[in-house]
């Protein structure tokens, strides 16, 4: 059975940083495209990052781009968000997802294998 065991979020202030990291167990990790996601209240899920099978090509949408960075560590099964220059519409339950399709993939794959991990940035 596939598990994702996410961690890092937190409270911090708008301009601060905060890294995430996402355990995989229960699936071959080289086999998958990793990412994440995150969801607003009120709002759609957002596909916020994803990584390929190797590590070789990331992805991140605009609305991250310069501030967010993506890595995996296959010896560990966890990919790692890192996350710099927090703005409050950065708040959200980010999910790690998995597709081992790809990373366009990523944003329709399902958040059920995780519990998520809170990210809070106040102004």
């Amino acid at each position: 059975q596939v598990q994702l065991v996410e961690s890092g979020g937190g409270l911090v202030q708008a301009g601060g940083s905060l890294r995430l990291s996402c355990t995989a167990s229960g699936l071959t990790f080289s086999n998958y495209a990793m990412g994440w996601c995150r969801q607003a209240p009120g709002k759609e899920r957002e596909f916020v990052a994803g990584i390929t099978r190797r590590g070789g090509t990331t992805s991140y949408a605009d609305s991250v781009k310069g501030r967010f960075t993506i890595s995996r560590d296959g010896a560990k099964n966890t990919v790692y968000l890192q996350l710099d220059s927090l703005k409050p519409e950065d708040t959200g339950v980010y999910y790690c997802v998995v597709d081992t399709r790809g990373i366009v993939y990523l944003n329709s794959a399902r958040t059920d294998w995780g519990q998520g991990t809170q990210v809070t940035v106040s102004s």
